[in-house]
Order: structure tokens, then sequence, then C-alpha cells
């Protein structure tokens, strides 16, 4: 199998051989460059309703949405980081010093004052070298603290005190879910299965860690404790379910879902739709149409801070 990359719009395009798992989220300018011309929709869908708003129609590809609790969104575009005001529709650059290659995992600390970053770090083609590592900037902007070491890391999620980052990592053959302190220091293994482990994504009450994986031969949303210890698989269906997010009150989990069998990659460009749990009874409902998305639509947590709304992008392309 081949794993298919895709990077920002300055970097080039490549299938490193012998790489099986899709766990890095780059933008959708990859397969819309040319002479294809992408369109984002930043929307938001009222769960209970199903309402679906539009809060801005852009060129190019905005992607993975958070919802910051002073009402604006932060978003990733081809490298760097946007504010979107909810309120005026204006949409400002964050300042991330010298980080300008953000991958679109990344997402608010529960406090709002951070936002961790994953960024593409080195290639050097002639050794097939390529580096990601996790950081950490002021929510208002600032110079990235680096947190992690590994050559392989892309965040997902934080710890309810703010205190521990969850993320993808490993190697390329076998990535996983680790845990590491924010302030940096060791890094902890919790997954060590065949097949893609990815998306960790706290609950609010730091009971369980949210994830999805391919251990079992179909792409499920799973859940386990902090430590790695008593998974449990929550999804059981024909749909390949990516990126689950707990809301804020802890009473459901929103999840993308594929509508095909996308293996152990999540691309650009497939039809999907966007559902949730109820986590007392475990029955699950649509909460969008299936539309036009995939990468970039839901990578990280995306929920208003009432647990009402979800922010997500959609995606037309020419």
């Amino acid at each position: 199998m081949v794993k298919s990359i895709q990077f920002p719009a300055s970097l080039s395009f490549f299938k490193p051989a012998g790489l099986i798992f899709f766990c890095l989220f780059f933008p959708a300018s990859v397969f819309a460059q040319g002479k294809h011309d992408t369109t984002s929709y930043i929307q938001t869908v009222d769960i209970t309703t199903g309402k679906i708003d539009t809060v801005l129609i852009a060129k190019g590809d905005f992607e993975a949405p958070n919802w910051h609790p002073d009402h604006y969104l932060v978003l990733n575009f081809r490298g760097r980081i946007y504010k979107l005001d909810l309120a005026t529709q204006q949409l400002t650059a964050i300042n991330t010093g010298s980080i300008n290659q953000i991958m679109d995992d990344h997402g608010l600390s529960p406090d709002g004052k951070w936002i961790a970053i994953t960024s593409f770090d080195t290639t050097k083609s002639s050794q097939k070298l390529y580096k990601f590592s996790v950081y950490i900037v002021p929510a208002a902007g600032g110079q990235p603290r680096k947190i992690t070491s590994q050559d392989l890391s892309f965040w997902h999620g934080w710890s309810p005190d703010g205190k521990t980052i969850a993320y993808c990592g490993g190697d390329f053959s076998n990535l996983d879910v680790y845990t590491i302190p924010v302030e940096g220091g060791t890094a902890k293994r919790l997954t060590d299965t065949p097949g893609l482990d990815d998306g960790p994504d706290y609950s609010p009450d730091g009971k369980y860690i949210y994830f999805h994986s391919y251990r079992s031969g179909h792409m499920q949303i799973w859940r386990m404790h902090p430590d790695g210890s008593q998974p449990e698989q929550m999804t059981f269906d024909e749909n390949a379910n990516w990126f689950p997010h707990p809301s804020p009150n802890n009473k459901w989990i929103a999840y993308i879902a594929y509508t095909s069998d996308e293996k152990q990659n999540h691309p650009f460009g497939k039809n999907v739709k966007l559902r949730v749990m109820d986590l007392e009874t475990k029955a699950i409902k649509d909460i969008t149409p299936v539309f036009y998305g995939g990468a970039g639509t839901i990578n990280t947590p995306s929920w208003s801070p009432d647990s009402k709304k979800i922010a997500f992008v959609s995606y037309s392309v020419k």
C-alpha cells in the first residue's frame, strides 16, 4: 500500500514508498491544483434542528475550524492559522512567528489561551526525511514553543486541565496514540495495535480519550482510559468513521463518516456526513446530509462552547 500525503502549496507532492497510514492532515489544495478551483464553505450545524448556517464562502482550502469562547473560529489556510470573527466575518492571520508550514491538526487549549499546532519542519528528499512537530503558541499570536521530539507527531487533543497533549505519532509503519506533558518531556505511548490509531480527543471529565482505529479491519470510533487501558469500540456500522470529538457538556460525540470504505485513508473530495452519538443511550443520528468533504472538514474539536452547534467545512471543486 502507498500513503498519499498532501502538502501546502509551497511544498511538493510526493508518495513515499512503503507508507501505509493516512494520519497526516494536509490542505486540500494539493487536490485542487492546476485546472481545479476549490471553494470552501465554512459552516455551522445545530445538532438538534440540523439547521446549517454558512458563515463564510471563500476561495481556497480552509480547514479544521476550532470554536473559541470569544465567538470566533480558528482555521488553517495553506500553512497559516487564521481567526474568523463570527459576527463580522472578518479573517485575520494569527502570528505564529517562524512557523509557517502549519498542518490542519491544531486546536485551542481548554482555557482558550493557547493553540496547539502541527508544523512541517524538515524535508531532506535525498534522505526521505520528513519531520512533523507539535508546538503551542498564544491564541493571540506569538513565537511557538516546541513540545514533541519525535520525527512524526500530529496534535489532536488537550486534557481538560490543559496540562497534557494527546497526539498521533511514532513512525509511518505504525502510527499510534501518545500523550506528552504540555511543558514537554517524555511521551507515553497509549496504543500499539496493527492498523492506524489516531485522532485522540479527551472527554471533558478526563475519563476517556476518544479516537478512531483500524484495528478491527474497518475504521471505527473507539475510546479508552487516559492511560490507554480498557479500549472500547463505539461504532460498528458500514461507514468509515473518523475524528470523534466529545461535546463540552459531555453528552455527545461528533464525528465524520465517509460513506465509502476508504480503508486507512481520509482523503479530500469524498462523500461524507457528520454524525453524533448520545453517550448515554449510544444512539447515533446524522446531523448533516451527505456533502463533499473529507480531509479538512472536521479534523479537530469544533463544538460551540454551549454544545449546541458544530463548525465544519464543506467544499466544491471546479
